[in-house]
């Protein structure tokens, strides 16, 4: 899958979630459901609207705090808040690190520690909520069946002029999301504002997406249209998200950074630990671990990671974070791979993912997700019947989707 992110009006953290569900609009239900079992669902209200400006038709959506007022909250705080939330562990990773990601351009700015840094307009329960909606959407798209999703963008709206803040007007675009967007295309539609907020700048750097469209030939499967909040003279204000499937049968061929060390003084189950935190890593891939002999005759572990080229910085840091290694081997590597299309299968009472794959000589082979199988009572002989069963059965006509 890849979804590709037209910023038609620019990019802001609703807008964001107000996209992917209007493409998914089955997935709010979901979304509501997944955070009112968090200590968010006690302080905030989620919704999604179907808006029409005149113009376009598509969705909002809205975070209503339950206690008026507006908080101010340290980088500190916000990072206990969403300790304490009972987010999984994939949701609070990539939530962790988009406000992670705000705090350091906040500290550059302001010249102090990250440590340091007072959030004012994103440290609000709406702001924080959106961040957290955003960090759920992303996960469940890369979690869909087939892979890790990739991401694209189009050229950002500059904007123009000034946004009030704690600090006073500042110039748009803001500092801290100026640092956040080095490095992105921007264009000028002659319209002023502030076009990109920092929530929404945090999302498109922890997505880090490429500036070309596709890959690879692919198919539209769905778009979907997210409106803000503010009204732009004579456009639509909103975020575009485009959705394309890569047909069974293409072969991808793509350039990944791969990173690897060895680990002979680290606990079996802290490496264990480290290694899923690893794999939850924005942009990674995969990550393994193989026995290896060390050096002085020592039994150790080599653990390689595969990740997006963008990734690698933030991965390498990770690396020396959740491990005791002191250096580690980094060199960019072709990767070769097969499209894959996923749709849902039945099986009795059960709903079964399935991973399809055409191969080069027009076999198609099919995979149950094991996931899905460790729900079928019976034991191993039960599972493998139903497996078999459903891996030997064709899809089921062209109108399946890969609908959640």
């Amino acid at each position: 899958m890849h979804v590709h992110l037209d910023p038609h009006g620019g990019v802001a953290g609703d807008m964001f979630a107000a996209a992917l569900l209007d493409a998914w609009p089955d997935l709010f239900e979901r979304l509501d459901e997944a955070l009112a079992r968090t200590a968010l669902g006690g302080v905030v209200a989620l919704a999604r609207h179907p808006h029409n400006d005149g113009i376009l038709s598509g969705s909002r959506f809205a975070v209503t705090p339950a206690a008026a007022g507006h908080h101010h909250r340290s980088y500190a705080d916000v990072r206990g808040l969403l300790d304490a939330a009972g987010l999984r562990p994939p949701v609070l990773a990539r939530a962790q690190a988009m406000f992670a990601l705000l705090a350091d351009a906040e500290a550059e700015v302001h010249g102090i520690e990250p440590a340091e840094v007072q959030f004012h307009e994103v440290g609000a329960w709406d702001s924080l909520a959106d961040v957290v909606s955003a960090a759920w959407l992303i996960d469940w798209v890369h979690d869909r069946p087939g892979g890790p999703a990739s991401w694209s963008c189009a050229p950002l709206p500059i904007g123009g002029g000034r946004v009030r803040s704690a600090h006073g007007d500042l110039s748009v675009p803001a500092p801290a999301t100026a640092l956040l967007l080095r490095g992105f295309l921007f264009h000028d539609d002659g319209r002023a504002g502030e076009r990109v907020t920092p929530t929404g700048a945090a999302i498109l750097r922890h997505l880090q997406p490429a500036a070309r469209p596709l890959p690879v030939p692919m198919r539209l499967a769905r778009q979907g249209t997210g409106f803000g909040t503010r009204e732009l003279a004579g456009m639509s204000n909103v975020l575009r998200v485009l959705v394309f499937e890569t047909p069974a049968g293409t072969v991808l061929e793509e350039t990944l950074e791969q990173v690897s060390f060895e680990v002979d003084d680290q606990s079996p189950e802290d490496l264990a630990v480290a290694v899923e935190r690893l794999r939850e890593r924005a942009g990674v891939l995969e990550v393994i671990q193989v026995p290896v002999q060390a050096k002085k005759g020592r039994l150790a572990v080599q653990v390689q990671l595969l990740c997006r080229p963008q990734a690698a910085p933030d991965v390498i840091g990770a690396c020396f974070d959740e491990t005791t290694t002191l250096g580690l081997r980094c060199q960019a590597v072709q990767r070769v791979s097969l499209a894959r299309e996923s749709y849902e299968a039945q099986s009795g009472a059960e709903r079964l993912r399935v991973k399809q794959a055409r191969r080069p000589g027009g076999a198609v082979t099919r995979k149950v997700e094991m996931d899905d199988l460790a729900g079928v009572d019976g034991g191993h002989a039960a599972r493998e019947t139903v497996r078999r069963e459903v891996e030997a059965r064709p899809r089921a006509g062209a109108a399946e989707t890969d609908d959640a």
